[in-house]
């Protein structure tokens, strides 16, 4: 463990404000959809590609970033990858189709993936485990969870009044801010491993069959779930996750070294957070389209709606340091997703002639005390007992069951959407009204929200079942012990 540079405080907000740029970039489109479908005449399944192609491409490509990052220098790695970001972010701005932006999007995603789990390394090695590490990951968790809410507010101002396209262009000045900022106060961090030897092989395999998988599962419901085209994808994910797994028992340098899973809290924390994430992500995707579509919100009338969320996610975040002090995380994890479920399942009753004082403003204050305590929890969780060469792996993860349990999230809700309001047309018998297109929409979005508060419930059970939990070391309850 090196020694906290005098100035780690705001080494901390430069990593930080990476990471918000990465995470916003996951939600803050879901409000311009509708904007980029005019522009583009994009079907709505195409649209759901300019998230996916993000989530899949960054969450693909994490294990590659967090291990690189443990061999090649965790700087490094995070220069190369806001350097890359801010890049693929400008072209973006200016893409000149549909088909165009999604693949921009794959690039932000890969980006994303070099930048992230070196910037959360670079957390881990530098406040020891305990009090200290907490209240920096706690910082980490609020900018994690209310990333995503932010995404959506700055979103709809940005759309509104700028054009869906700066929704891209603005992480530019963003990306030029960090990299001059974190050149000139962020350590070296050099590799701490022996060897600099990455497992191409391993990552190959990995990456192909988690993008795969997200793409089987996006495509099933069009085509059918026992279709040949259907059957033939998820035959492929599983031979090249066998090859993958073979690959990493006999490599002397694998990618993901098993042995990390003997940490029983990094397996159960990233369990965990697979439902959390694929549940959430449909909050910010649903709700978006409900607000605009159903309600008639403006963009900028809808990222303000948003609102709520970061901050019932600051009050919740901000206390989970002191909790995790005195009872641990594990009691954590077991009761803030169910306060999340309690948000999900309030969603589920929209109305087609909804309010947002009824219909949407209960389910974001609860969504947001939630996320806040389980984000910080996890980050605390799935990083306690590893070690500092392993800490890009842990990283890597985090944010890969963070970014495919949310690819796959939307991908199973978005179906499952769609089967509904299929299914509630079907049931009228070609007797229809002005409002039976919104009323089949808002069928979808109760079943997705069904389903999504299931997935919280289950990731609560994996937590309750799983996780050990860790009492704070006596020095740590000291007052005296504190980050500074």
């Amino acid at each position: 463990m090196p020694n906290k540079p005098h100035n780690h405080w705001l080494i901390l907000v430069i990593l930080a404000l990476a990471q918000f740029m990465v995470v916003l970039d996951v939600s803050i489109v879901n409000v311009a959809l509708p904007a980029i479908e005019k522009a583009f005449h994009m079907t709505e399944t195409s649209l759901q590609w300019i998230v996916t192609a993000y989530t899949l491409a960054f969450g693909g490509f994490l294990l590659l970033g967090g291990r690189a990052a443990d061999l090649y220098g965790r700087k490094k790695l995070f220069m190369i990858g806001v350097t890359m970001f801010g890049i693929a972010s400008l072209i973006d701005g200016m893409a000149q189709s549909g088909t165009m932006l999604i693949g921009l999007r794959a690039v932000q995603g890969l980006s994303a993936a070099l930048m992230s789990p070196a910037a959360l390394s670079i957390v881990l090695v530098t406040y020891r485990e305990g009090h200290e590490r907490n209240a920096a990951l706690s910082v980490w968790g609020a900018v994690a969870s209310g990333g995503a809410a932010a995404g959506v507010l700055f979103g709809g101002i940005i759309t509104e009044y700028l054009g869906w396209r700066w929704n891209f262009l603005i992480n530019v000045p963003v990306a030029i801010g960090v990299l001059i900022a974190a050149s000139r106060m962020v350590p070296a961090h050099e590799s701490e491993e022996t060897h600099n030897d990455l497992d191409l092989p391993g990552a190959v395999s990995v990456t192909g069959a988690l993008m795969l998988l997200v793409y089987a599962l996006v495509e099933a419901p069009a085509h059918g779930w026992t279709a040949h085209s259907t059957l033939f994808y998820f035959a492929g994910v599983v031979l090249l996750l066998a090859f993958f797994v073979w690959n990493e028992l006999r490599s002397k340098h694998p990618l993901v070294p098993f042995k990390i899973f003997r940490i029983r809290n990094v397996t159960a924390a990233n369990l965990t957070q697979m439902p959390i994430v694929a549940g959430m992500v449909s909050t910010f995707f649903f709700t978006s389209l409900y607000a605009q579509t159903i309600l008639g919100f403006s963009p900028v009338k809808t990222g303000l709606s948003f609102l709520a969320v970061p901050i019932s996610i600051a009050l919740s975040a901000t206390n989970v340091p002191r909790l995790v002090r005195k009872i641990g995380f594990k009691p954590i994890l077991m009761v803030a997703p169910l306060i999340t479920a309690s948000a999900l399942f309030w969603l589920a009753h929209v109305r087609v002639e909804g309010t947002y004082w009824h219909d949407l403003l209960p389910g974001f204050i609860l969504m947001g005390l939630g996320m806040g305590a389980t984000f910080v929890a996890i980050t605390i969780a799935a990083t306690s007992g590893v070690e500092g060469h392993e800490s890009g792996l842990a990283s890597g993860l985090l944010n890969t069951s963070q970014q495919i349990g949310g690819a796959i999230g939307l991908a199973i809700l978005t179906g499952i959407a769609s089967s509904a309001a299929a299914h509630y047309f079907k049931t009228l018998h070609g007797a229809t009204s002005r409002l039976t297109p919104l009323a089949a929409q808002v069928q979808g979005f109760h079943a997705a929200f069904y389903v999504a508060t299931g997935f919280m419930i289950a990731a609560a059970l994996i937590a309750s079942l799983l996780l050990k939990n860790q009492k704070p070391a006596a020095q740590e309850i000291s007052p005296v012990a504190h980050v500074g």
